[in-house]
């Protein structure tokens, strides 16, 4: 919820699984939450990152490596068009 001033007063906030758009719970002990940096056309890092977050049950099946790369592919297709 969001108060007048703009400010977000939930004491939860639920997170979405970036591959499986399920819902992480809370009692989620094996999820995960990547920050992917950004870098310049030297390599050198932006400041900026995009946030990637996954489920146990995606990490237990060992498809977390193939969909970070598959996310992160689809974000810079997107970035470059």
């Amino acid at each position: 919820m969001i108060n007048d001033e703009g400010v977000t007063v939930d004491l939860y906030i639920p997170r979405k699984c970036a591959w499986t758009n399920k819902l992480i719970t809370a009692k989620d002990h094996a999820s995960v939450q990547l920050n992917v940096g950004h870098l310049n056309e030297e390599g050198v890092y932006t400041n900026q990152f995009t946030t990637f977050a996954l489920t146990g049950k995606v990490r237990c099946m060992g498809e977390s490596d193939s969909a970070i790369d598959i996310m992160w592919r689809k974000k810079q297709a997107e970035a470059t068009a």
